[in-house]
């Protein structure tokens, strides 16, 4: 069974790059040999292995990969520490339109809203 690994490596310029592999020592070697000019990380080695998981299932470590990639800076370094609580806080919405910041009218009242005094509806 082939294993697969999804990495975060930091380059030197203090960036992430998050990737997916079957070698990680091999790839890990590329990204610093600077084989392909096109490379993000070609003009910012060398890098640094900061984060590695193996998956066995390869739909899973694409799923993985896209996640994290999809993560803030915070939240990648707080996996680098395996702080799972840092991570769940930083993955509430905190933003001014999100239904944290919203009361919930009681089920009667939004009736109300939608059913004028006669008994029609709006």
């Amino acid at each position: 069974m082939k294993t697969y690994y999804v990495y975060i490596i930091k380059c030197s310029d203090q960036s992430y790059y998050t990737g997916i592999t079957n070698d990680i020592e091999r790839r890990l070697q590329t990204h610093n040999e600077g084989i392909n000019p096109d490379c993000y990380t070609y003009k910012r080695r060398p890098v640094n292995l900061m984060f590695v998981e193996d998956f066995s299932n390869p739909i899973e470590a694409i799923a993985a990969e896209k996640q994290i990639k999809s993560w803030s800076r915070k939240k990648k370094e707080a996996l680098f520490q395996g702080d799972w609580n840092k991570i769940h806080e930083l993955a509430k919405c905190k933003n001014s339109t999100s239904h944290v910041h919203h009361e919930k009218q009681p089920l009667d009242s939004a009736r109300d809203d939608r059913i004028g005094k006669s008994g029609q509806q709006r």
